[in-house]
Order: C-alpha cells, then sequence, then structure tokens
C-alpha cells in the first residue's frame, strides 16, 4: 500500500500543482508563526524552530505506529495520503516557467527576469546577471525545488514513514520560511544533511533516465562529495544527463546562435523531462521493492 498511497498522492499533487491549488509552504508560514517573537539577540537559535517541526512529525508518526500496531492500518493510509498532499507540491512554477519561456522567445530578457525572480534564492534576487547565468540560477533553483518538495519526502516516506517525510519537508521549510532570518542558513545546513542521501539517489538515477555516457563524465567526484549542496549535485548530474548544450546556454549560444530565441523554453523542457522520468524509475524501484517485500 506504500506505492498506491505515494502514487495517488502524486497524481493528486500534480494536478493542483497544475491548477496553483494548495500551496504547502504555506501551512509552514503560519505554522511558523508561532516563532516570529523571540528575544534580542537570540534570533540566530534553532531550537524552536526545530521544536515547531519535531511535533507534527512525532505525532504523526505517533498516530501512524498506533493504528498499525491496533489493526486499523488501513485507517492509517488516508491519513498518510492527506499529509502527502499537503506536503509535497510546488504550485506556481508552471505557469512562471511559461512566462519565462515566452519572454525569453521574444528576447525580452527583463520581463523573463521579472516572471522568476521571486522563485530565486534571496541571495541572487537582486544581481545583475546575463541571461546565461540567469537561467542557470532558475534550472538550479527548479531542480531543487522539485527535489525538496517530492523526492526528498518520496525518499523519507519510504524509508521511515509519514513522520520522517514531514519532519524532512520541516527542515527545507524552516530553511526557506522561519521568520527569523538569521536561523535560515542553520536550518539550511540541516535541511542539506536530510537531504545529502536522497540528492545522490537523483544523482544517479538522473544517469539512468538520461544520457549514462556524459552523466558517467560529469558525476564521477561529486556522489561521494560532503561539500557539494543538493543544488550542486543535481545541476553537475543533470548537464551531464541532458543532451545538445540543454544546461550550457553560453556554449549553445556560441555553436546555434540562430537557434538561441528558442533556447530557453527547450532547455527547461529538457530539465523538466529529465525530474519526471527520474520519477518514473523512483516509482518502478519502488514498485520492485514492494514485490519483493523489502517495503
Amino acid at each position: 500500500m506504500v506505492l498506491v498511497v505515494f502514487l495517488l498522492a502524486y497524481l493528486v499533487r500534480r494536478r493542483l500543482d497544475s491548477l496553483g491549488l494548495l500551496a504547502g509552504d504555506e501551512i509552514w508560514r503560519r505554522w511558523f508563526r508561532r516563532g516570529s517573537r523571540v528575544r534580542a539577540g537570540h534570533e540566530a537559535e534553532v531550537g524552536k524552530g526545530l521544536a515547531l517541526v519535531l511535533l507534527p512529525a512525532f505525532l504523526l508518526g505517533l498516530a501512524e505506529y498506533l493504528l498499525v500496531s491496533s489493526g486499523w492500518q488501513l485507517a492509517a493510509y488516508p491519513l498518510e495520503f492527506l499529509v502527502l498532499v499537503s506536503v509535497m507540491g510546488a504550485p506556481g512554477w508552471r505557469q512562471a516557467l511559461r512566462a519565462y519561456a515566452e519572454a525569453w522567445q521574444r528576447g525580452d530578457m527583463q520581463s523573463a527576469w521579472h516572471h522568476i525572480k521571486d522563485y530565486l534564492p534571496a541571495r541572487e534576487r537582486g544581481q545583475a546577471v546575463s541571461p546565461e547565468v540567469m537561467h542557470l540560477y532558475l534550472t538550479r533553483a527548479l531542480m531543487v525545488s522539485v527535489f525538496q518538495r517530492f523526492f526528498l519526502v518520496a525518499f523519507w516516506y519510504v524509508v521511515g514513514g509519514i513522520g520522517l517525510a514531514v519532519l524532512a519537508r520541516g527542515l527545507v521549510a524552516l530553511a526557506d520560511h522561519w521568520p527569523q532570518a538569521p536561523a535560515r542558513p542553520r536550518f539550511a545546513r540541516i535541511s542539506e544533511w536530510a537531504g545529502w542521501i536522497p540528492a545522490r539517489l537523483l544523482s544517479l538515477t538522473f544517469g539512468l533516465a538520461g544520457d549514462l555516457a556524459g552523466w558517467l563524465q560529469e558525476t564521477r567526484r561529486t556522489l561521494t562529495s560532503v561539500a557539494n549542496t543538493a543544488g550542486e549535485v543535481l545541476m553537475i548530474s543533470a548537464n551531464g544527463s541532458l543532451t545538445g548544450y540543454a544546461l550550457d546556454p553560453a556554449r549553445f549560444s556560441r555553436i546555434h546562435p540562430e537557434e538561441w530565441p528558442g533556447f530557453g523554453g527547450r532547455s527547461l523542457s529538457a530539465v523538466r523531462d529529465l525530474l519526471n522520468r527520474s520519477m518514473l524509475v523512483w516509482i518502478c524501484i519502488l514498485a520492485l521493492l514492494v514485490i519483493s517485500g523489502v517495503v
């Protein structure tokens, strides 16, 4: 049933994302308002934020355990489904990417930046960058967002149940939405550890779902590196797995200058297709694990 629950939640979540409904980030932001007041000089502390994530994760894990141990396992599945639908998802990306690709096609890079700047990390929003760098910022933000809101949740749900899935997603939400900005970098480092194994598994999946030979040339050293963040690992792996210089805009513009207006939309389509194929690989592997009795 783990496979069925996740697959149903994934399909429903994708539909909600296409409609721009039920943003999980808004749920976390409202929950984190309880940490909006701190004593002066303690803005960088992480204890209260971790407690606000550990509490729902523990309660959900406990509820799941009690339902299963008391013979009410079927009642746990609707709970897991609802929670997965709530914590997964990245609504708004589809519309922003469509507008960005259309602006890129017109050559209006200022409009393209306007459509996607709110989806970039705060440190990158105020920079004056070239179209090539802007596009790399966007594709990295897209891959990290999809990884954190789908693959990360899927991995910890299969490994440890709904409690660990909520915990992993909550750590990411703390890094993005905790009211006290000085604490966010510490939360980001903690969430990187939660995503270390899943990010490298997704990197391996890129090789299976894309150009394996290119992936082998690019990704050997990143898989075991502790220093590389999830975003760096995914960008390097995706660059090797995609053909046609989809993540190398500078080289593409030199080799195919006449096709440059279509590069933005074509590159984004290639990245999204790679992510979709990778999720299909994960679902197939999960199905094999269920059939073999491992899960």
